[in-house]
């Protein structure tokens, strides 16, 4: 459903491409320990925050993003008089988040579902999606929970993940997908609040509903040998 605020579709396209480059994080993730791969996330955060944060108050930087990424960037991310973080800034900063605060695996699956079902809602939601759901689109959230289910499942066949790390990462998308949805009234850069939403499920979850063996089974998967 398209917004007058919205970029056009083919610089949508060219942005969720970017996006799409964010997924080597988990991926290289399955292969590194949690202080390596911090050491890889926190310095990226860092430059990217400070070019965020330049470009409010350092011309040269701001007509520099402008040039490269113009046509990519949103309004409120052109907006150089509102202190407001892009899309790129938060993606990094929920990476710090996952592999600071997180079990392995859950961070590898909330953030893979932030880059692959958020990449599907937007463009199939944006093509296709006429009927409204939340502030979005009931097309674009189902192509949410879809992929992010898809995504799931191939985690958890990778990682020979038991039967409950399907049915947490699940519900987990679904949760992700209606807060993804509500985005605009949440106020929350999705970037943000997808991970947030599936490891509150996912974590949550493990703890609440299932014993020991179960946790220590989720949370071994995936793990560097």
């Amino acid at each position: 459903m398209h917004k007058a605020g919205d970029i056009q579709y083919k610089d949508e396209v060219l942005r969720k491409l970017i996006h799409l480059c964010s997924l080597s994080i988990p991926i290289v993730y399955i292969y590194l320990t949690q202080v390596e791969m911090a050491m890889v996330v926190v310095p990226m955060f860092l430059i990217a925050l400070f070019v965020d944060v330049g470009s409010h108050y350092f011309t040269p930087i701001n007509r520099l993003l402008n040039t490269f990424f113009g046509n990519m960037l949103r309004e409120h991310e052109k907006d150089s008089d509102k202190f407001l973080l892009n899309g790129a800034t938060y993606v990094l900063m929920s990476a710090v988040a996952c592999v600071l605060l997180l079990p392995k695996i859950i961070a590898i699956t909330a953030f893979s579902i932030l880059i692959i079902s958020d990449i599907c809602s937007a463009l199939i939601g944006r093509r296709f999606g006429k009927t409204r759901f939340l502030d979005k689109s009931l097309v674009g959230f189902t192509a949410f929970c879809i992929s992010a289910a898809a995504t799931v499942a191939v985690i958890g066949l990778c990682g020979n993940g038991p039967a409950e790390f399907y049915l947490l990462g699940i519900v987990g998308g679904v949760f992700a997908g209606i807060v993804e949805s509500a985005s605009v009234t949440l106020r929350m850069d999705d970037n943000a609040s997808i991970p947030l939403a599936v490891s509150i499920i996912m974590w949550g979850g493990m703890h609440l509903f299932f014993d020991i063996s179960v946790i220590d089974a989720i949370t071994n998967m995936l793990q560097v040998v």
